[in-house]
């Protein structure tokens, strides 16, 4: 989708010059103001706009890993022309993006507590690559804070995986992807019990496979929050992490800005409500539910159920057990995470860069635009996003060649 100077400039004249009458305004003063117009966009765009990611990483081995094997991270990043801007990206993704066909296998696992996670399982039993099911590579996806495997950035990374010959399973939290509550509890980005199960149950039935897992928004928080507990005891080989909030505090406090209030906030809190709603009877023997339905903020919908729920004594207390950036320099496998520094649930000044460096385990891809999961480029971005090439290239990367990091 790459395009330089000279075409770019072309391409927009010619389509100018195409749909706009000479003698606009009466004479050919208006098309030229339009080429003007469209010429000076043009150049900011290129100039300002489409940039190359940044790369943080202390390794130079996994930087140079990443130079060879997935390439997506050094080239220029070039954002829809005409919605770069991150809130734009943000809120247009959903209703852009296709929505590629999967056909599912749903399990139902029961956890410790007696309460139960819906697994939906993509088996890819026509695999070309790995007809073996049980040396077939797995990939474990979180979705993010309110979603299910239905979301289309999650249909997509399965498709890119279907693509390389993987198996592909998705972990629904607690209550929200149809099935039934069975104990008053649902899920948080700080506690790991339901991920570490899961974990354990899709290793046991693929042990010899290998195995990586990749989290979007708050599936990569939670992904984070699990990596920095195990350490090098996990059975995953490596992760990918898109659009983690990193510093829950600095998450809320910019979501609570009038104009993210507006486009997001009350939203969110609205579908977080709307998540447990079906749940009232059982949730009510725990909590006072017409009070958790008043909130109009993520922080206040946290501070009347999700910090309660998990035994924390303040909001601060969870909000700090969360925040992944205070776990990043104990993750022990190989994780690449990308951010944009404009997204608005985890602004730039917030990413870890600093202790990103201390862990050569950890590689940060900065792009300058691409909102909250959006990293949409080309001029109709239906199909592939900026975010959907990093995740293939890297998950191929690291089944395919991930044991020449070490000996790069």
């Amino acid at each position: 989708c790459a395009m330089d100077w000279q075409v770019l400039t072309r391409e927009l004249s010619l389509y100018l010059e195409s749909q706009v009458r000479v003698g606009l305004f009466g004479s050919g003063v208006g098309l030229s103001l339009v080429l003007g117009f469209g010429v000076a966009y043009a150049c900011y765009y290129l100039s300002s706009i489409a940039k190359k990611p940044q790369l943080v990483a202390s390794n130079d081995r996994f930087c140079r890993f990443l130079e060879e094997y997935c390439p997506v991270v050094t080239e220029t990043y070039y954002p829809t022309i005409w919605c770069w801007e991150g809130r734009v990206q943000t809120l247009l993704r959903p209703f852009i993006t296709a929505r590629p066909q999967v056909q599912y296998r749903n399990e139902l696992i029961k956890t410790a507590d007696g309460g139960q996670i819906s697994l939906d399982w993509f088996d890819n039993n026509d695999s070309l690559y790995y007809p073996d099911a049980s040396t077939r590579p797995t990939v474990l996806l979180l979705p993010g804070l309110t979603g299910t495997s239905k979301e289309s950035y999650i249909l997509h990374m399965i498709h890119q995986s279907e693509t390389l010959g993987y198996r592909c399973v998705v972990f629904n939290n607690r209550g929200i992807a149809g099935e039934d509550l069975l104990t008053p509890r649902t899920y948080c980005a700080a506690n790991t019990e339901d991920l570490e199960a899961v974990i354990h149950h899709v290793h046991s039935l693929h042990p010899s496979a290998p195995f990586m897992a990749a989290g979007v928004s708050m599936g990569g928080m939670l992904l984070l929050n699990y990596l920095g507990k195990t350490g090098r005891d996990t059975p995953l080989m490596a992760a990918a992490i898109f659009s983690a909030g990193w510093n829950v505090f600095e998450s809320v406090e910019s979501l609570e800005k009038p104009l993210n209030w507006l486009l997001f906030n009350y939203y969110l809190t609205t579908c977080l409500q709307s998540s447990i709603s079906r749940h009232r009877q059982m949730l009510e023997k725990l909590f006072d539910m017409d009070l958790v339905m008043k909130a109009r903020t993520v922080r206040e919908f946290d501070k009347q159920f999700t910090s309660v729920m998990f035994g924390y004594r303040t909001i601060d207390d969870y909000y700090e057990d969360a925040s992944p950036c205070r776990k990043l320099k104990s993750v022990g496998i190989p994780v690449l995470c990308l951010n944009s520094v404009d997204d608005v649930f985890s602004p730039g000044h917030a990413i870890p860069v600093e202790t990103a460096k201390q862990n050569a385990n950890v590689a940060l891809v900065l792009t300058s635009c691409g909102g909250h999961i959006g990293f949409l480029e080309g001029i109709w971005p239906r199909k592939c996003t900026y975010m959907d090439r990093v995740f293939k290239q890297f998950v191929q990367a690291m089944f395919e060649h991930g044991n020449k990091i070490f000996s790069m």
